[in-house]
């Protein structure tokens, strides 16, 4: 079978070197990759790497072997265009459909899915120009992720890092798998919460849970390969953050509650993954509870804790919005389940058996996803992946 095609443009910023990272986990992972630098790309990285790596010539004008049209075959063929990084101006020529370049002339071509992932300094991210021309690109179909927060050149920090290739690579594996041109999740605005919360008892211990957040992740890579904006409530994971994702770190269910509350007033989904504890102390310990010799343990009072999904489901943030909630269950999982999708309120409950060698920890998943309106989607043992994707599937069709 032909190997699939894909086109890497490397604009010209410091973070190109970045590019060769994501160039071999392509290569390696069985496609057939074309570099396409600009000609600023090459003050970084030169044309001998890109062709050493990928094993095709490189060039950035298409004056070079014009009997081949290459500015036009290139775009033509590809199964995939992915942009790494994307400058400020290579965003702007895209998204005005200027070609004075090999790279925009294919971008002209292209009829495959198109991916950018954005980096640059913060004050050129967040300026009106660059944010009216990622909105135009979006608005056409292609999926443009959110840079990273982190160290950018020099001693500046921020909004604008490219981030890490491995989870480049994720988005360009998720959207070359859907094969559509058109993210269905594109314009919308997704909130995913992962991970498992901590109550803590004194400075040293916590009332806490197994989740390791993988499925909430995996939810949040998902969606940001199908073109949503997400936010993802990461609580006590521990993983690295996904590319194109807005990542805000909570501790316990009192702290999810607010990021929730603050994320949902413009979200057209919520999807409610984390293990949020139930219980909370009732009083906590300034210093380490000690052990005292021959004496029992004072017994530990518990408290509830705010229930997150029944709040946002009953008060709305705005009309249409799709809640989507989780349960873990160990016994009479369909029909807990089933109470649980009518207590709560949510449109959608995905139900999974788990224990301590299921599910928790875990690279896959199984679970039945029940609907407020009766329906059932079981989904096979398999990837957590697979399981975002029916979710993703079922919240598409709500939102219209």
């Amino acid at each position: 079978m032909d190997k699939p095609k894909v086109v890497l443009g490397v604009s010209g910023g410091i973070a190109a070197y970045k590019a060769c990272e994501l160039l071999r986990r392509l290569t390696e992972s069985g496609h057939d990759v074309r570099v396409v630098p600009t000609a600023s790309a090459l003050h970084f990285v030169g044309a001998a790497t890109w062709s050493a790596l990928s094993g095709h010539p490189v060039s950035t004008e298409v004056w070079d072997d014009v009997h081949e049209v290459p500015h036009v075959r290139i775009g033509q063929q590809a199964d995939l265009v992915v942009v790494a990084p994307a400058t400020a101006d290579t965003l702007a020529k895209a998204a005005h459909g200027l070609a004075d370049d090999l790279l925009t002339n294919t971008l002209l071509t292209a009829r495959c899915p198109v991916v950018f992932a954005p980096a640059m300094h913060t004050e050129m991210w967040e300026h009106p120009a660059t944010q009216e021309n990622v909105a135009t690109l979006r608005r056409r179909g292609a999926v443009v992720i959110e840079p990273a927060v982190g160290r950018l050149t020099g001693v500046d920090t921020g909004k604008g890092r490219l981030p890490e290739p491995a989870e480049i690579f994720e988005v360009c594996r998720r959207v070359l798998a859907r094969g559509v041109t058109e993210p269905d999740l594109k314009g919308r605005h997704v909130v995913v919460s992962a991970g498992g919360t901590r109550e803590p008892l004194d400075p040293v211990r916590f009332l806490g849970n197994r989740s390791s957040g993988k499925q909430g992740y995996a939810l949040a890579r998902t969606a940001a390969a199908r073109g949503a904006r997400v936010t993802l409530l990461a609580a006590n994971t521990g993983l690295p953050d996904p590319a194109g994702v807005d990542v805000v770190q909570v501790g316990t269910a009192v702290q999810l509650r607010e990021a929730v509350l603050k994320a949902v007033t413009d979200a057209d989904a919520v999807v409610m993954a984390a293990a949020v504890a139930d219980f909370r102390p009732e009083t906590y310990a300034t210093g380490k509870i000690k052990k005292k010799d021959g004496q029992d343990p004072d017994p530990i009072v518990l408290v509830r804790n705010p229930d997150i999904l029944a709040e946002i489901s009953t008060a709305r943030a705005r009309p249409g919005q799709v809640i989507v909630g989780f349960a873990a269950e160990t016994d009479d999982v369909m029909a807990n389940g089933r109470k649980k999708l009518e207590r709560k309120g949510c449109d959608l409950l995905v139900v999974n058996e788990v224990g301590e060698r299921k599910t928790f920890g875990s690279e896959e998943n199984e679970a039945v996803v029940l609907g407020a309106d009766g329906s059932e989607t079981p989904v096979p043992h398999g990837p957590k992946e697979a399981l975002a994707e029916t979710v993703w599937d079922l919240v598409a069709r709500r939102l219209g």
